[in-house]
């Protein structure tokens, strides 16, 4: 049964990436990645004051998740430095269970410190849950985080969320550097 779940969740990956990749390609996710991290800086003061403090932003700006018991979802999106573009990746995750419906979201990843770089830079793909600890900021949370309580490696916001697809999560998403 496990052979069979591993190739109806790949299938499901396949079905989401064919629909997706053509609104990804070029560099216009950059452009998109700044946008996006533009309006999240405006509509979330907390995201703007943890960019300000962050080595490096991961803005994964839209993120197309669909399924019918088997799902998938992918996305491209920027590193940024200071603004600046030093790579693209990908995030790509498969699911089993269930679930119905698609949704589209974005994501950004505030890297806070060289070893949360390193291990990007470093591994051939970054499962979140694996590697540095990663905290997902919720508007709870966000009232409580100054910037003397951060700590940890990495520290992640949801947005942009649209769909008719019952929660979200980013656990368990592959992160991969793009040779583009």
């Amino acid at each position: 049964m496990n052979k069979h779940v591993r190739a109806a969740a790949l299938l499901g990956v396949a079905m989401v990436t064919s629909l997706a990749h053509p609104a990804f390609a070029g560099s216009g996710t950059d452009a998109k990645a700044n946008a996006a991290l533009k309006k999240l800086y405006a509509s979330e003061p907390l995201a703007k004051m943890i960019g300000e403090k962050a080595k490096a932003v991961l803005v994964f700006p839209t993120i197309v998740k669909a399924g019918f018991i088997v799902g998938g979802q992918y996305g491209e999106g920027s590193l940024l430095k200071r603004g600046k573009l030093v790579g693209r990746y990908n995030s790509l995750a498969a699911s089993y269970g269930l679930q119905a419906g698609a949704q589209s979201f974005g994501y950004a990843l505030f890297l806070m410190n060289d070893k949360a770089l390193e291990y990007l830079d470093k591994s051939d793909g970054w499962e979140l849950g694996v590697g540095p600890s990663i905290v997902i900021i919720d508007k709870g949370m966000a009232k409580s985080l100054t910037t003397t309580t951060l700590q940890d490696d990495v520290y992640a916001f949801i947005f942009n969320q649209k769909g008719l697809m019952a929660g979200i999560g980013i656990q368990g998403s592959k992160i991969t550097k793009l040779n583009k």
